[in-house]
């Protein structure tokens, strides 16, 4: 027995319809589900971009189901309180995913105002339950609305603009490929809001502000693991260098200062106990340091590079002076970076002079947004362009600049001439490593 056509065609009819309807329902949900389970594995994002993240998807998750049981009442009988619900919600939730999206901009801002105007969006909404300020469902279950219809249209238009402008500011200077990224997602969704006013009224389970929204979150996570790993690696990166600098240095600190106490051994024994108490004090002092990462009190480094110079006046007696202009000392520095600069000043500074007499200064400067730490010494200088291939090893310059930008973003300036000695000055920006002298 063959059935009712006309039953028939209408079966297919619904089917094919509701096909179409969870056709976008299904995908977005997935997608978000597996984000969120990504998000939730993942080592390298901090633990409060993720947090927000997490609300980001969840507040998606939710818009997506706003979307669909809206437009499933808006097909059925009137249902005015279910219906008047449901779109309160949706006008409400879009503002905070935006400002969600903000976060990513700017973790440490609390976005109050935006908040505020969030508020205010759904205070205005929420007016449809008693009055047509904002809209209203009509007996024929259609949508109507007020004078107040566009409030969320306005404040999203705002957020968005504000968010243009952050993204702008924040991350334009990086230069990188990836600051399109949040600039490309705001375009998708002020492209959404202009595609909903303008075609909105065509009957479709998923608006395209949501359909945008779940590719926001696909794209910010991304682009925040992007950057985390970035991050990550440049961290063990200079962890590296710090290590292979480390690694490099303790060999020339032991070779150097049993050098000194060495030579002390024919000409003056008397003078190699203290000598040899001065360098297990220097020793202790360096091997301390070497555990030091990140950097530390510039007191400790001057101690460690006093130590020495009394090693090398132990050897060369009257012929080594040494003037200290210490006016500040409240900041930090990285070890073993004023030591080098002050050994090539004796070795290559005041031993270069005919005689090998001569005077190494040691002074520090608040230069109000950075601190100065100066090594001069009256040698017979050099040429700083030809640095590299003037035959000496000038001990620790390479060294001393990688760990300064590695560890705290300072750098070194060589500053000599031949006949005018030389002038070593570390800088440290404040912000980066010292505090008020």
């Amino acid at each position: 027995m063959s059935g009712n056509p006309e039953s028939a065609a209408g079966l297919k009819a619904f089917l094919m319809d509701n096909y179409v309807e969870t056709l976008g329902l299904i995908p977005m949900l997935t997608l978000l589900i597996l984000l969120a389970f990504i998000v939730r594995i993942d080592r390298y994002i901090r633990a409060d971009l993720k947090r927000t993240m997490r609300f980001i998807i969840l507040a998606a998750f939710s818009l997506v189901a706003q979307n669909f049981l809206d437009y499933r009442l808006a097909e059925g009988e009137v249902k005015w309180l279910a219906r008047t619900l449901t779109s309160i919600y949706g006008y409400v939730i879009r503002p905070v995913i935006l400002i969600l999206f903000l976060r990513f901009i700017a973790p440490e801002k609390r976005f109050g105002w935006a908040w505020a105007l969030a508020g205010i969006n759904a205070a205005v909404n929420a007016t449809a339950l008693f009055s047509h300020v904002c809209f209203w469902i009509d007996e024929h279950n259609h949508f109507q609305g007020g004078p107040l219809k566009d409030t969320c249209l306005f404040v999203s238009v705002g957020l968005l603009t504000y968010w243009f402008v952050m993204t702008s500011r924040v991350f334009a200077p990086r230069k990188r490929q990836e600051t399109w990224v949040p600039i490309l997602v705001l375009l998708t969704i002020a492209g959404a809001i202009v595609l909903d006013s303008n075609v909105g009224l065509i009957g479709q389970p998923i608006t395209y502000l949501t359909i945008s929204a779940v590719i926001g979150c696909v794209a910010y996570y991304i682009w925040l693991h992007l950057q985390a790993v970035r991050e990550h690696e440049e961290a063990l990166v200079a962890g590296q260098r710090v290590q292979l600098t480390i690694s490099q240095i303790k060999p020339h600190f032991l070779y150097n200062s049993l050098n000194a106490i060495a030579a002390l051994c024919d000409k003056y024994p008397g003078q190699v106990k203290p000598a040899i108490l001065k360098f297990a004090r220097y020793l202790r002092g360096n091997m301390d340091s070497l555990d030091q990462q990140g950097p530390i009190p510039f007191v400790k480094e001057l101690d460690h590079t006093k130590t020495y110079l009394e090693i090398e006046q132990l050897r060369f007696e009257d012929a080594l002076q040494v003037r200290y202009d210490i006016t500040c000392t409240d900041f930090r520095i990285p070890a073993l970076t004023m030591e080098p600069l002050v050994e090539n000043a004796v070795r290559h500074g005041v031993r270069g002079n005919k005689g090998g007499r001569g005077t190494v200064s040691i002074a520090t400067l608040d230069a109000g947004d950075h601190v100065e730490v100066i090594i001069r010494d009256d040698g017979p200088g050099f040429d700083p362009a030809h640095i590299s291939d003037d035959g000496k090893p000038h001990v620790g310059l390479t060294n001393v600049r990688e760990r300064l930008a590695a560890v705290c973003n300072g750098r070194l300036s060589i500053q000599s001439r031949p006949g005018e000695g030389t002038t070593a000055t570390i800088i440290l920006p404040k912000e980066q490593e010292a505090e008020a002298c």
